[in-house]
């Protein structure tokens, strides 16, 4: 039969029919989500203005010098150098990486800027072509889920840890949460109608790529400190044993390297010291001990003003739970006080200038183990002790001030380069560094004793005895002028030491009511006792507080 159809007929003769290849068409795109799109693209610029101030602000501090920074919600207003969240922050372990490797660290504004570039670029790209399809919104929403995750968990490390909330922090977060809401918006309306997907994986090698080039850059370029200072230190103690026992067990770290803090528990900066110190793991390889120096002029005769008052108040507490006595000292009771100060510092710094007595009440409230000791002349002596041990060791009137071993770390290095300077402190290089100088140094001699200690000592003469010695020439006034003969052969008096000036200008200890700690001073008739609590003209403070 026969046909015109050549499909039908060539089948018929056994050539099967050609296949036809189906066109393949690009991936389908839905409406153009413009709105989410510039939500995501305006909170993306946010987040970097927020970051690129916080990341200016952090890189100002690695010349090791104190800066104003930015802490507003609005991006751009003036710096502020005083003490604030933002600075907490900052200065806090949790705000950079690889500190022990890199002065200071890599801060983590600098990866979020780079991710916020990133979303930047690639809405305002995405904008600019005027369409887009489900791969290019995917990767928006991928990219912006990083710095939502980041967001909650330094948020609830400012929260938990640090005890402050940052505003620079804080305009992070919503500028990451709002970019995020714009980039699920627009991948949703283009889920809908393209489900196909286009340069996914590509687009995220070049976020990642971005920021890889920006940290490097910031290694190469970020100023690198003297290698010395971080082995060095900034000085050293004359003295550092402990021969008053006025030191409190801050750590037990059995094998650690003997270290000394100098701390006041009142102190802002050594608060955040301390909370720098204990979550920095280097601090688990010290054997630290503290030594209390209020910045009260109650009862710190170096200072003319009550730098915080109710400082001398909390440092009684402070020795009185570690033990006045010749016992074992309870660190675990003294590391209460303390926390309980840092706690609570600007409530005790304010009833400490408003009323003293009402702020002993309120330590004895809280631990009552201290009733009974807390302004008792023992634990004064020892207080007075523990001023004594900082001036024969020349140690400068600031707080804190941390010595490893008996060098002492410089105080640009006390925050930022904490880890990094306390590290190197802590290699056997700087150990076999500080024993070679102090091989090279001649033997110290020992400290004068105490007034106290001299006065207890000295001989009590009979009255005949005072008054045959009265005409001698070393009884004779300053204004009686000597005997030809005296003069001849006599030695020049001996101008004091700065140790032993100090000493003279410090108030005497004060006699404690029952055995124990203090040696007791007799006064004599020419020299009536000092009031402990007054301090003497003529010695001021020689630095003052720096504060985070």
């Amino acid at each position: 039969m026969p046909t015109h159809d050549p499909a039908f007929t060539e089948h018929l003769r056994g050539e099967p029919p050609p296949v036809v290849e189906p066109r393949r068409r690009p991936p389908r795109r839905g409406d153009f989500p413009i709105a989410a799109l510039l939500v995501a693209l305006a909170a993306a610029l946010v987040g970097a203005t927020f970051a690129a101030l916080s990341t200016g602000d952090f890189m100002q501090h690695l010349d090791r010098q104190v800066h104003a920074i930015h802490c507003s919600f609005l991006p751009g207003a003036a710096k502020d150098l005083a003490a604030s969240g933002c600075r907490t922050v900052m200065m806090s372990p949790y705000s950079s990486f690889f500190r022990e490797s890199l002065w200071g660290g890599v801060p983590v504004s600098l990866w979020a800027l780079a991710v916020f570039a990133f979303l930047a670029y690639r809405t305002a790209l995405v904008l600019w072509r005027g369409e887009t399809s489900e791969g290019e919104t995917k990767v928006l929403l991928a990219a912006s889920v990083l710095p939502v995750a980041m967001s909650a968990l330094f948020g609830a490390v400012s929260v938990v840890a640090l005890d402050t909330l940052c505003k620079i922090c804080i305009g992070i977060y919503a500028a990451s949460a709002l970019c995020f809401g714009g980039a699920l918006f627009a991948y949703r309306a283009q889920r809908a109608s393209a489900p196909r997907e286009a340069r996914f994986a590509p687009a995220l090698l070049e976020g990642a790529g971005l920021v890889a080039l920006l940290t490097v850059a910031y290694v190469v370029l970020a100023p690198k400190p003297d290698p010395r200072s971080a082995t060095s230190g900034c000085g050293s103690l004359v003295r550092a044993e402990d021969t008053a026992g006025v030191m409190i067990p801050l750590t037990s770290s059995p094998g650690g390297a003997p270290s000394i803090e100098v701390l006041d528990p009142l102190c802002a900066s050594c608060k955040a010291f301390d909370a720098r110190l204990a979550a920095s793991a280097l601090g688990e390889r010290l054997q630290l001990r503290g030594v209390l120096f209020p910045l009260d002029s109650a009862c710190n005769w170096m200072v003319t003003e009550a730098v915080h008052p109710g400082a001398c108040a909390v440092s009684e507490a402070v020795l009185c739970a570690a033990g006045v006595g010749d016992a074992p000292k309870d660190g675990a009771a003294a590391a209460a006080v303390l926390r309980w100060a840092f706690a609570r510092q600007e409530d005790l710094r304010a009833l400490g200038a408003r009323d003293e007595a009402g702020l002993r009440a309120e330590i004895e409230r809280e631990f009552p183990a201290v009733r009974g000791c807390l302004g008792g002349a023992l634990v004064r002596s020892k207080l007075t002790k523990s001023l004594r041990w900082a001036v024969a060791n020349a140690v400068p009137v600031l707080t804190p001030q941390l010595f490893v071993g008996d060098v002492r770390m410089c105080d640009e290095d006390t925050d930022l380069g904490l880890e990094y300077t306390l590290a190197r402190m802590l290699s056997p290089e700087a150990e076999r560094e500080r024993a070679r100088m102090r091989a090279a140094e001649p033997p110290r001699p020992a400290p004068p004793p105490p007034l106290a200690d001299l006065q207890a000592a000295a001989p009590v003469k009979a009255p005949d005895e005072a008054m045959a010695s009265a005409t001698t020439p070393a009884a004779r006034p300053a204004n009686d002028p000597p005997s030809p003969g005296e003069s001849q052969g006599a030695e020049p008096p001996r101008s004091p030491t700065l140790v032993e000036a100090a000493a003279r200008e410090a108030p005497a200890e004060p006699a404690p009511d029952e055995g124990g700690d203090a040696e007791r001073a007799e006064p004599t008739p020419e020299q009536p006792p000092s009031d402990p609590e007054a301090p003497p003209e003529g010695v001021r403070a020689s630095g003052e507080e720096t504060e985070p």
